[in-house]
């Protein structure tokens, strides 16, 4: 139903707009519809540069993962942020920290090149109108405080945010991957209730979807790095049954599933019996 649009390419990077995001102008017009024209133009062109600090900040990611290697497989903007995809996080907690704090960097970078501009200028922070004065000054002004807003909304120790992955990381130096994740998982979800619960309070909509948003990429970032702890304990176990790496793709999905049976092993010829997605021995030919 709602389906992406590709803006183009960024440094090589398929950049994508959702079709979920054009919810938010529409949602800008729809509260501005006693407002003037010049102001509804000066609201929907600052959501845009908003959004163009969200590219910025993603592709910051996508930068610092390519320099280990990693690569980024698209950014897609989203009415409540952006993601970018990439094909994996490094887990050496150095890498990860670099990583995620490269985009709250871009938008430190991005809001003091703003406040040299209106100090330069002269131009004062007129936030409440843009009905007369400088409206330039205030459109920069609104924009500065947008990407300060922004670093400190993605350091916040939420995972999945920035902040979220800086956590992981630094309590993976202690604890195993997964049982990190776990803790900043789980920090999240209690940010993601008191976002919730302020949500419901204040009224707003806004905060209501960043505490669904949360809870739910935190939950997906969980089942992941779970997925994947089982994937590489399976491989351990099968490297040490058969004597040497035995990976094929249907035995991935054999102990994805969780199978229990019997399964031929085509790289060896053999009948393997399986129980609960793991292989526990082969059967004489």
């Amino acid at each position: 139903m709602f389906s992406s649009l590709k803006l183009g390419k960024v440094l090589g990077i398929d950049l994508y707009v959702h079709g979920t995001f054009w919810l938010l102008p529409l949602l800008v017009l729809f509260s501005g519809l006693d407002s003037s024209v010049g102001e509804l133009a000066f609201e929907l062109l600052f959501v845009f540069a908003v959004f163009g600090c969200v590219a910025l900040h993603e592709l910051g990611h996508a930068l610092a993962a390519a320099a280990y290697g990693i690569r980024t497989r698209d950014i897609t903007l989203y009415p409540v942020g952006g993601v970018a995809s990439l094909e994996r996080m490094p887990e050496r907690p150095g890498r990860e920290i670099a990583v995620a704090l490269a985009g709250p960097a871009v938008n430190v970078i991005i809001a003091s090149g703003l406040f040299v501009a209106l100090v330069v200028g002269g131009s004062m922070f007129e936030l409440s109108s843009v009905s007369g004065g400088d409206v330039a000054g205030a459109f920069l002004g609104r924009l500065l405080i947008a990407n300060v807003f922004l670093t400190v909304f993605n350091l916040l120790p939420a995972f999945p945010m920035d902040g979220g992955r800086v956590l992981r990381a630094l309590l993976s130096t202690q604890m195993p991957r997964v049982r990190a994740t776990e803790t900043a998982v789980g920090v999240g979800t209690v940010m993601a209730v008191v976002f919730g619960v302020a949500g419901l309070l204040l009224p707003s909509l806004s905060l209501l979807a960043v505490a669904v948003v949360v809870w739910m990429l935190g939950q997906a970032e969980l089942a992941h790095v779970r997925a994947d702890a089982r994937r590489r304990r399976i491989e351990r176990q099968e490297r040490e049954f058969f004597g040497e790496p035995a990976r094929a793709d249907a035995d991935s999905d054999l102990a994805e599933r969780r199978f229990t049976g019997l399964a031929w092993n085509a790289n060896y010829g053999v009948w393997v019996q399986w129980v609960n997605g793991v292989p526990v021995r082969a059967l004489p030919r």
